[in-house]
């Protein structure tokens, strides 16, 4: 045993864990915690947050990055309280994370001191695991259940510690703790859901694979089984990069963040394969065909849609076993067809990049983005129509890693989630894109990224609205009202804050700064760059309802859409066109 302050003892648990940076900011109530990390600062880095709702975010990202746990702290009172949507984000999105909690001194609790709040029932509802502890002596013990129980539930833990207790010398031994935390094994999968699932494989002519977040890691069996069974694949927001995006089988997604082919391919199907996901939105898909759902929750199992048929089992095993059934389905014109409704989707797509005639299009800079982007980089993503481009945009077609606010959905996500990829993944390229909404939220924290030399390319979309909130308002005909945003100079706001700031208005503009910024990597910068893209007002073009098939919606509807949308019917036709046109009617 050796003798130390209960707050350096915590630190070494984290250490344990192979835990190797923390967020948060000092406070009198959390501050031999702080000097825990000072005694232990040769071995897990202090990340200094501007505001610890920025550190609570980003250590959410960590996990979603990597699947390892991510820890942010705050002291009591406010600092608490800003720890709040990170901690929601963790939960909604089902990862790891550590939040350690500030309190008075006990002696002083129950008594209206200065920031004292009852802390415990504040974070009954976000967490999986809530602890005050009561002696020094648990509190190691204390902080690796915490952890345990994190990576166990899938959610976030916290744990609150009276000041007087991380300041009291205590003789610590140290924690043993698994080397492996990942569920490694592979799961027996009954053999009866197996040939069930086959069964109604083979009799559907139509069917559609529906991927979440369930699959990650499991790429490659998602792969194999696309292509065995010659099924084509949406994914969910969340698990953006579950498959390939340049996998011919990959449609995109659905929704409001989706593409034409993910919204057609599911006007069309007749049996959706539904893989690891509690994807809420699924109670807008038709209602007249058969779905199998494969979770490894009984209680997802039609949580959020009637199900045909249940797996209880998780996705990855699901479909290892699939595939050694050595069967496989014929190639259609179910297949083919929906592959070259993506092909046609992408082509439009690179059409709006290169047509700068009316302003900037994202899209020109999203291009620009998988022009430079590398093998490993990683994508923190804001929420709002920046999450449209990204999801459309980014290439996820090698070893990168997307991180979103998915259920959550938080603004001011983009930043933090940058420095999180920064951190966790520093062999590669962070990228963080934005709405000036959202990182007006979040901008001090370039300080943090120049203080700590993180090179994240920050990518802020600039158009003086909330773009998302904007077409909401107009689509319900509503009163534009709130959703109008003063201008920043972002690219001077960045230099301000130490870091390297641009301007883009054109797809020139784009080319040159891109050119030099790849010099400035070239050059080893640790600098944190900001990339103003003045863009157009246009809205992306929502995909969550599109109608384009004459024969669904009636011919006056889809010209009048597609004039609306500038779209070229010989160019675009409907999925269920490309069908008829090979004969392949439901």
């Amino acid at each position: 045993m050796t003798k130390m302050i209960a707050g350096q003892s915590l630190v070494k648990v984290l250490e344990a864990w192979d835990i190797d940076h923390i967020y948060g900011i000092p406070g009198g109530s959390i501050n031999h915690t702080v000097e825990g990390l000072y005694l232990e600062k040769e071995h897990i880095n202090y990340i200094q947050v501007r505001h610890e709702e920025v550190g609570a975010l980003a250590a959410a990202a960590d996990a979603k990055f990597t699947g390892k746990i991510g820890v942010a702290f705050g002291s009591a009172g406010p600092g608490a309280t800003h720890l709040f949507n990170g901690l929601y984000d963790a939960k909604m999105d089902h990862v790891p994370m550590l939040a350690i909690v500030g309190q008075v001194p006990q002696s002083t609790m129950n008594t209206n001191y200065f920031q004292e709040m009852d802390e415990t029932p504040m974070f009954s509802d976000v967490a999986v695991y809530n602890r005050t502890a009561t002696t020094a002596e648990q509190l190691p013990y204390v902080i690796n259940q915490a952890i345990r129980e994190a990576y166990r539930q899938k959610g976030p833990a916290v744990v609150i510690i009276p000041e007087d207790l991380s300041a009291t010398e205590i003789d610590y031994e140290p924690v043993k703790t698994p080397n492996v935390v990942a569920n490694t094994f592979t799961q027996v999968v009954d053999p009866q859901a197996v040939k069930a699932t086959l069964e109604l494989l083979k009799a559907a002519k139509h069917p559609l694979i529906y991927a979440g977040r369930g699959l990650l890691g499991a790429r490659a069996e998602l792969v194999k089984f696309s292509e065995q069974f010659n099924i084509p694949v949406i994914n969910t927001v969340p698990a953006t990069g579950v498959i390939p995006t340049n996998h011919p089988n990959a449609l995109g997604t659905f929704g409001r963040l989706g593409s034409k082919s993910g919204f057609e391919a599911l006007q069309h199907t007749d049996l959706i394969l539904f893989l690891g996901s509690e994807f809420p939105f699924a109670q807008f898909w038709p209602k007249d065909i058969k779905i199998i759902q494969v979770n490894n929750s009984a209680f997802d199992i039609g949580k959020v849609v009637p199900i045909d048929y249940a797996v209880i089992s998780d996705a990855k095993s699901y479909l290892q076993a699939m595939i050694a059934t050595g069967e496989t389905l014929p190639e259609t014109t179910w297949l083919t067809a929906n592959r070259q409704n993506k092909q046609n989707w992408q082509a439009w797509l690179a059409q709006l990049a290169a047509d700068d005639s009316q302003g900037l299009a994202p899209e020109a800079v999203t291009k620009k983005i998988a022009e430079l982007a590398g093998p490993k980089d990683t994508y923190g993503v804001d929420t709002g129509n920046v999450s449209e481009w990204a999801v459309r945009g980014l290439p996820m077609d090698q070893d990168q890693r997307f991180a979103i606010s998915g259920l959550f959905a938080t603004m001011g996500y983009g930043l933090p989630a940058g420095m999180a990829g920064a951190l966790s993944v520093p062999d590669a390229q962070a990228w963080s894109l934005s709405g000036d909404g959202g990182f007006a939220m979040v901008a001090p924290d370039i300080i943090t990224e120049a203080r700590y030399g993180l090179p994240v390319i920050n990518v802020v979309f600039s158009n003086q609205r909330f773009g998302f909130i904007y077409r909401e308002q107009v689509d319900t005909k509503q009163h534009l009202y709130g959703v109008d945003l003063t201008d920043a100079d972002w690219a001077k706001v960045a230099e301000g804050l130490g870091g390297i700031g641009f301007t883009v208005t054109n797809n020139q503009e784009v080319a040159q700064v891109f050119d030099q910024i790849k010099a400035l990597q070239a050059q080893g910068n640790r600098k944190p760059i900001v990339v103003n893209a003045v863009i157009k007002n246009d809205d992306p073009i929502g995909t969550a309802f599109m109608p384009l098939d004459p024969q669904l919606y009636g011919e006056e509807t889809v010209a009048a859409y597609a004039k609306e949308n500038h779209i070229d019917r010989q160019q675009q036709p409907a999925l269920g066109e490309l069908l008829r046109a090979q004969g392949d009617t439901l």
